[in-house]
């Protein structure tokens, strides 16, 4: 809902607030006065292009700002936290022009003080606001529109919602099945060299770390001349050798181990450090026995070194191919072969279960979607005679709405396709209503269509632009009671110049001009009591009403809402 309507420096508004009723507000007033360019400054809130043309002084911005009520509507709610926006049951709506003068002459918008796109102003405000001028009826035209108008006389909102659920569903399980298809395939196409490369890995029997103790002991048999001379070398030290007559490491440890332990008899001062020389004595003479069993295992086995040889040939060969580094690379490259070829099998299960699910999605869809068109086939006829009976009331005798259903692929509102086909003068020739309304015919259409859904539809605000184009008596009189009853459910403003109309407002709004300081500008008037009377019977008589005009004006206003 519209409460407010502040415009400032825009065309000829120099500044303006308006307050509109949550009802009927009508706004009247002479041609040029202004009423339209407060429909232009209100459709820069809708995410409308700006021109800085339009600015009443060119050296300062101008300024549209609107207060809305939202709706309590959860895709509303999405756009909030899509867009990051704090979500509050009020939201103020700014536009600013800027000039030229203060920078390159564009314009910003905001949402609740958060700076916005006008993608994103659109996005919002069509749920905020439907703007009904005389060639902009855009959303009648979209077939989207014409389906909800039929589903909402249908009552079966829970029908549609399981069906929208199914449908969904069957196309994430599609997708699903399209993914499994095509991995399963590829998979197929790359089986015969998997299991090629898994017989080769599993032929060849790595054992874990087996590749780096091979390449230890190949080292080892490799240098063993250099690794026996070394230990020989290290085991003379040690124990020594009686041809050289050279006392060993471990002869002079005992003689020295035998020096401390005399002087630790004469003091107990130096036993710890004789009991630390015998461990040392023991540490080597172990050290040089193993030294003496390992040269006696190292010996020099050629026909070993061949078969390891071999074997590592084969390991760096499979390594490069599967571009691993080490035994447990190619361990793992087995296993995730040995996994790609079982999950062949499973995949051809899931996949046949995914089947199962999709024909059994498909079977209920067609059946929702059979409920659906029967639903609305029922109401269609019904709804285009009503249509043509409240066109026959508002001047419109000659034309015709029709409602066309023609099956359509299966879609998330159904198999459906519905279109609203028109003719305008009895010809006995329906066409798509986009191809021949005039638009003053597709706003009363508009009117007609929403007075018969407003109790079952969740509309935006309603404003009409000149309605009225082309009727007056008993025609407004009528156009003015569907806007009334429209009203209860909705609010509705509604430019217009025919005291039928305007006397059924609930907020009666006059845009006049006035001259300010060598300047015509633009204002706007809450009209109550005989100032109302008076307006309503200038329409009906002229610039100066008769005593019966004044009196057919109170008639009128007084007539129930």
């Amino acid at each position: 809902m519209l409460q407010r309507l502040y415009v400032k420096n825009y065309a000829i508004i120099d500044e303006l607030e308006i307050h509109f009723s949550p009802h009927f507000t009508c706004i009247t007033g002479e041609t040029g006065a202004g009423k339209s360019i407060l429909m232009e400054a209100l459709s820069l809130l809708l995410g409308e292009r700006a021109d800085t043309g339009v600015l009443a002084d060119p050296m300062q911005k101008a300024v549209v700002e609107g207060v809305f009520l939202l709706p309590d509507d959860e895709h509303v709610k999405e756009l909030f936290a899509g867009f990051d926006w704090d979500w509050d049951q009020q939201v103020i709506i700014r536009r600013e022009l800027l000039p030229a003068s203060k920078g390159t002459g564009k314009s910003r918008a905001f949402v609740n003080d958060t700076p916005a796109n006008l993608q994103q102003l659109q996005q919002l405000t069509r749920y905020l606001v439907d703007l009904h001028q005389q060639f902009d009826t855009l959303q009648l035209l979209q077939t989207g529109f014409q389906r909800e108008v039929i589903d909402a006389l249908c009552h079966h909102d829970d029908l549609l919602r399981s069906y929208r659920q199914h449908y969904q569903e069957l196309l994430r399980q599609q997708q699903e099945l399209n993914r499994l298809q095509a991995q399963y395939q590829q998979a197929l196409r790359e089986l015969d060299y998997d299991q090629f490369l898994l017989q080769e890995l599993q032929e060849a029997g790595f054992r874990e770390l087996e590749i780096e103790q091979l390449e230890e002991e190949q080292r080892l048999l490799e240098h063993v001349t250099a690794v026996r001379q070394a230990l020989d070398q290290a085991y003379q030290v040690l124990q020594g050798n009686e041809e050289s007559g050279q006392a060993s490491l471990v002869a002079q440890l005992r003689q020295v181990k035998h020096f401390l332990e005399s002087a630790a008899v004469q003091h107990r001062l130096f036993q710890p450090l004789a009991d630390r020389l015998q461990s040392a004595y023991v540490e080597l003479n172990d050290i040089a026995d193993e030294l003496a069993r390992q040269m006696d295992t190292i010996v020099d086995q050629p026909d070993r070194l061949v078969q390891i040889q071999e074997r590592l040939s084969l390991a760096y060969k499979l390594m490069k191919k599967h571009q691993v580094q080490d035994t447990a690379g190619l361990l793992q490259k087995q296993r995730e072969l040995e996994e790609k070829i079982q999950q062949i099998t499973l995949n051809d299960e899931q996949i046949r279960r995914l089947q199962d699910s999709i024909r059994e999605l498909q079977a209920l869809i067609a059946q929702q979607a059979g409920e659906l068109s029967e639903h609305r086939r029922v109401v269609a006829g019904p709804f285009a005679e009503q249509v043509n009976q409240l066109l026959r009331q508002i001047g419109m005798p000659n034309a015709r709405l029709q409602v066309a259903m023609q099956p359509a692929p299966l879609s998330d509102s159904g198999s459906d396709d519905i279109q609203f086909l028109w003719d305008a003068n009895q010809t006995g020739q329906f066409v798509s209503i986009r191809q021949v309304a005039s638009g003053g015919e597709l706003s009363r259409l508009m009117l007609c269509i929403k007075s018969l859904v407003a109790a079952d539809m969740q509309l935006p605000t309603l404003i009409f632009d000149e309605i009225d184009q082309g009727i007056s008596g008993e025609a407004a009189r009528q156009v003015g009671l569907l806007l009334a009853d429209l009203a209860r459910h909705h609010q509705i403003i509604c430019i217009t110049h025919q005291p039928q109309i305007a006397s059924r407002a609930h907020t009666h709004l006059m845009v006049y001009k006035e001259k300010l300081k060598h300047k015509i500008v633009t204002r706007v008037q809450t009209l109550e009591g005989e100032a109302r009377v008076e307006a309503i019977a200038r329409m009906l008589s002229g610039d100066h009403p008769t005593r019966a005009a004044m009196e057919n004006a109170r008639e009128l206003i007084a007539q129930p809402k």
